[in-house]
């Protein structure tokens, strides 16, 4: 990408869930070129890159800023961020700031988030996955495996690995679903900010009791965490308990129903993995790239006029990266429509590259990997019970997931 100057385009209009196939737009942007000029159902304009070597480019591009306040008066209302105040503390986690209060920040909470860590999980990840499929060997008749095993399972693991009290459980997944539904009227951008407030209440009055009764959970480790002096501060800790809590669960419950879904829509497939559980790494990583659980990266904005061969971003424009249309990108993948749990090929841009690449991606592989190939091995007749074409796709900008996933377990 070079810098460039150049007229706007008309806005192409695109709604970000409630379709079952989103992936014909997209190979169609694809088409038409690197970046496209979109428009939210609110009016909000942004531009969509598409193109599996321009998303990834984009990815690292440090032209590209995640910090708000770049974004131009022209761009504001798209993005919806709170730029001051209470509620623009949540936000100021890893994924919403450049260096080097990034690579700060980062420093400080791998200190408490080590390999070693989320790998001490693998035990319980399994006890809490037996539980459920217990419970799930009671049910008669259909189950929503949504509701019944593919959120509980991850919601419990954060909330563990965390310190957060179980009992919330059912206020935090309030919060999340309000949080990660797209909305276009005053309405529904009251819900989300009563949910941002409620929950930036809930998690800073948490930090706090961990402050001062610290535990052997992550929050303690990140209040303790300590580079060349400098430590977390009591908002940054806030921002970051919000962004583990609800990124550490939200996209793994949708990374196992959509997965479970494509399974059950390719018996071959299902065979296939019930023959040889060993493929169920490479299954994880097909999952991911046919039917990922995050549709587009978080907001970037353009520092500069930027070229994207010849489509000119202009300065303070925000900028969307669509990792669903990157992950089926015939240019990088053959046959990318075709889902393929022997594929082998772990080089999808789900949980980002480069500097922002997902901290969690470790545990949410661990999870997935648990999770679907006990389930299969336990209920291996489990199938759908509906019509696949009656599931109803969640509408959200950054998360793809279904609202329910009726299953009949034998």
């Amino acid at each position: 990408m070079t810098t460039n100057t150049g007229v706007l385009t008309r806005p192409q209009a695109i709604s970000f869930g409630g379709e079952e196939n989103p992936y014909a737009l997209y190979a169609r942007l694809r088409r038409q070129g690197p970046v496209s000029h979109m428009c939210l159902p609110d009016g909000g304009e942004f531009w969509l890159v598409t193109r599996y070597a321009d998303a990834k480019e984009a990815l690292t591009d440090q032209r590209l800023s995640k910090d708000p306040n770049l974004v131009g008066d022209r761009w504001r209302a798209t993005v919806a961020q709170p730029t001051d105040g209470e509620d623009a503390s949540l936000v100021r986690h890893l994924l919403n700031v450049d260096p080097p209060d990034h690579t700060r920040l980062r420093r400080l909470v791998h200190k408490g988030f080590t390999p070693r860590r989320i790998e001490a999980l693998r035990g319980r990840i399994q006890e809490i996955t037996d539980g459920l499929l217990g419970e799930l060997e009671t049910a008669e008749g259909p189950v929503d495996l949504l509701d019944a095993f593919a959120f509980k399972l991850p919601v419990t693991v954060i909330c563990e690995l965390l310190g957060v009290p179980l009992a919330d459980v059912d206020d935090i997944h309030h919060w999340s679903t309000a949080l990660s539904t797209l909305v276009a009227d005053e309405e529904g951008h009251a819900r989300v900010a009563e949910a941002a407030g409620q929950l930036g209440e809930y998690l800073a009055e948490l930090v706090e009791h961990k402050a001062d009764h610290p535990g052997d959970d992550l929050i303690s480790a990140l209040i303790e965490a300590r580079d060349e002096g400098q430590r977390l501060s009591h908002g940054e800790l806030t921002a970051m308990a919000f962004l583990m809590l609800i990124g550490g669960h939200e996209t793994t419950v949708h990374l196992i129903g959509n997965g479970m879904l494509s399974l059950m829509r390719h018996p071959d497939q299902m065979e296939l993995l019930l023959n040889d559980p060993s493929l169920i790494t490479s299954a994880i990583e097909e999952f991911l790239r046919y039917e990922g659980s995050v549709e587009v990266a978080t907001w970037r904005f353009a520092k500069e006029d930027l070229d994207f061969d010849g489509v000119v971003v202009p300065a303070g424009a925000p900028v969307l990266v669509s990792l669903a249309s990157a992950g089926r990108d015939p240019e990088r993948f053959e046959d990318p429509d075709t889902f393929d749990i022997t594929r082998g090929d772990a080089g999808h841009l789900v949980f980002g590259h480069g500097m922002h690449y997902c901290l969690g991606a470790p545990l949410a592989r661990m999870e997935g990997q648990i999770a679907v190939g006990s389930l299969v091995r336990r209920f291996p007749g489990i199938r759908l019970a509906v019509p696949a074409r009656e599931l109803r796709w969640r509408e959200g900008l950054l998360i793809r997931g279904l609202y329910e996933l009726p299953v009949h377990l034998r």
